[in-house]
């Protein structure tokens, strides 16, 4: 008997094509599993399976946060405090400082950008589930109650919103809130110039609840006293000043509305000099020098030494004006005030130093004058041939007729005057560099 072919190799009679047919699946480009032809079944890779798994977990996960979180909100009224009309709420705070700087002497004002964290626990929101922390963005702070914590020396704050709000927010199972944002703050920093510029201050930053008295809410500091408030040394700004360290306390306010509690923190600065060496002291030191000098130019050289007088003295006068642009108008004398109103004095001194050794020597020639050339010839068998120009030139002859241009005042200026300001400097620089300017912040710890 003749076997009958394979219907599926064999050409169709009514097909149009007489080419060889096959029928094969194939399955998709990258699985290493199994095909087969003539309908047998595809074996599909295990990491096709384990991937379907992975994707049924991680829906699964998701579901589970979010219905966790679903659970925290329902029933969450975010009006009232953690605990309201029971315990009071502690909030622990410490500061990062990311820039310091700069502090205005006119505004008495400093500016600086930090971290702001805020700590607390909220009973309400305890949760169990797969995961410890909920690290969660900004969109959750509307939806709960937080702190409203203000500063109370600030005049200018500005929290970022660029690219989006800066702000963090997490929650841990026992209901422990982490609250931190990224502030520009502005704050007033009141100073005391009597020892400009060598001076010291204590800025301060007050901070703590606007509404709450201090029987519903307490800050304290999270980290303790010393390593609560961080301040890098790269994160100091400062032209002018020398950040030196900082130190906090804590203090009670009473109101008309309640009793408050005020957490401060002081940033201790201490000015640097050099800017007022160049542009005040040593200015001021060589104009007295170069006042000085014209003791030692002939007295008979009026004009020269006037020019030297009146042009140390304008530029004294100068000289004190400059130095207060940079200062408030206040209404006391500063340690750079001193200094320079000195300096006015010993300049002055010396064009009243000229004017009085030319009126004493004009003095002088009129005493002497008519009995020199009155005086019969044996007295003076020489007489001097330029006596007649020198006496019309208006300077007097010296009492012992030796016509010199040196007056025993000069001799006298050209030693005090010297010595006189060099002691004032001795004084004045270590009595300013030895004594401490740094002003004590006062507050309760």
């Amino acid at each position: 008997m003749r076997n009958r072919p394979n219907e599926f190799f064999s050409k169709p009679k009514d097909h149009p094509q007489s080419h060889f047919v096959a029928q094969k699946q194939m399955r998709p480009e990258g699985c290493h599993g199994q095909h087969t032809v003539m309908g047998q079944t595809i074996q599909w890779d295990q990491d096709d399976k384990n991937t379907k798994t992975q994707h049924s977990e991680t829906s699964i996960y998701l579901d589970n946060i979010t219905q966790i979180l679903d659970r925290l909100l329902d029933g969450y009224d975010n009006r009232l405090r953690p605990g309201f009309g029971g315990p009071v709420t502690e909030v622990k705070t410490d500061i990062f400082v990311t820039s310091f700087g700069p502090v205005s002497d006119v505004e008495m004002e400093y500016t600086m950008d930090v971290f702001f964290r805020q700590t607390w626990i909220d009973e309400r929101l305890k949760f169990e589930g797969p995961i410890e922390i909920l690290r969660l963005n900004n969109l959750m702070v509307s939806k709960i109650w937080t702190p409203d914590t203000f500063f109370r020396n600030g005049k200018r704050s500005i929290s970022h919103n660029m690219t989006t709000p800066n702000k963090l927010f997490r929650i841990m199972q026992n209901g422990t809130i982490l609250y931190t944002m990224r502030l520009t703050i502005n704050a007033e920093c009141p100073m005391r110039l009597m020892n400009f510029p060598m001076d010291g201050h204590a800025c301060p930053l007050k901070f703590g609840s606007y509404a709450y008295p201090i029987s519903e809410i307490v800050y304290t500091w999270k980290k303790g006293p010393l390593s609560s408030v961080e301040v890098p040394q790269e994160s100091s700004s400062l032209l002018q000043y020398d950040l030196i360290g900082q130190t906090v306390s804590s203090e009670r306010l009473k109101s008309n509305t309640g009793e408050y509690v005020i957490m401060t923190v002081h940033f201790h600065l201490q000015r640097k000099m050099g800017f007022f060496l160049i542009q005040t002291y040593i200015p001021c030191i060589m104009t007295v020098i170069l006042a000085q000098v014209s003791f030692w130019i002939n007295k008979e050289s009026v004009p020269a030494r006037t020019v030297f007088g009146i042009t140390t003295v304008l530029t004294m006068t100068t000289l004190s004006i400059s130095a207060r642009h940079s200062l408030p108008k206040v209404s006391y004398a500063t340690a750079m005030d001193w200094f320079i109103a000195v300096c006015f004095a010993f300049v002055f001194s010396a064009l009243i130093e000229f004017a009085a050794v030319n009126y004493f020597s004009t003095l002088q020639k009129r005493m002497n004058s008519a009995p020199v050339f009155d005086r019969p010839a044996k007295t003076f068998p020489n007489p001097p041939v330029n006596a007649q120009a020198f006496l019309q030139q208006g300077s007097a002859v010296p009492a012992n007729n030796v016509l010199t241009g040196t007056s025993i005042i000069d001799k006298y200026s050209r030693i005090l005057f010297p010595l006189s300001f060099g002691a004032f400097n001795l004084v004045y620089w270590i009595v300013y560099l030895t004594k401490d300017t740094m002003e004590i912040p006062q507050g309760k710890s």
